[in-house]
C-alpha cells in the first residue's frame, strides 16, 4: 500500500532527472511555475520554483531529490530549525525547499498512476508517475526538495 513504509536506510526517498518543458512567470514577479517530464521514471512534475533564487528556463536538466532529511545517513532531524553543523544534503544541492505531503490523488485517467501533493511554504509540488517509484512517501510527513543542474 502507498505511504506506508515508516524507516528508510537513506535520506533519498525519489531521484530522477528532470527536463523543463514550459515554464510559467506571468502570475508571480519572483516564482515560476515549471512543467518537466522526468528521463527515468516517466514521471510528470509541476513545481513552483523561486527564480530569484534558482533561475531556470525551458530545455535545462536539473536533478531533483526529495528526501526525509538532510542528514546525510538518514537520521531524522529535529521539528523546529536548527543549524546544521558539518556535511549535509545541502551540500550536494543548489536549491533546498522544506515542506510538506499534504495529499495524494490517484489519475484513473491514466491507469494506476498516483500524483502527490506538497506545499513547501505555499509553494506547490505535484508529481505524478507510477506509484511503485512513490512508495516512500508518505502523507502528512515532513519532505526536503533538492535540486542541482544536470550539464
Amino acid at each position: 500500500t502507498w505511504g506506508k513504509n515508516k524507516k528508510m536506510p537513506s535520506p533519498i526517498l525519489f531521484e530522477d532527472i528532470f527536463t523543463v518543458q514550459q515554464v510559467d512567470d506571468k502570475h508571480f514577479e519572483r516564482v515560476s511555475r515549471i512543467e518537466c517530464k522526468s528521463e527515468n521514471f516517466e514521471m510528470r512534475l509541476v513545481l513552483d520554483v523561486n527564480t530569484s533564487i534558482y533561475p531556470i528556463e525551458p530545455g535545462t536538466k536539473f536533478s531533483l531529490a526529495l528526501a526525509s532529511t538532510l542528514d546525510l545517513q538518514g537520521n531524522p532531524g529535529p521539528d523546529h530549525y536548527v543549524p546544521i553543523k558539518g556535511p549535509s544534503l545541502l551540500d550536494k544541492y543548489k536549491y533546498v525547499m522544506c515542506g510538506k505531503i499534504f495529499d495524494y490523488v490517484r489519475d484513473t485517467s491514466r491507469g494506476t498512476d498516483i500524483t502527490i501533493l506538497a506545499s513547501y511554504g505555499g509553494l506547490l509540488m505535484e508529481l505524478t508517475g507510477d506509484p511503485r517509484n512513490l512508495t516512500k512517501l508518505e502523507l502528512d510527513s515532513k519532505i526536503f526538495l533538492l535540486m542541482r543542474p544536470v550539464t
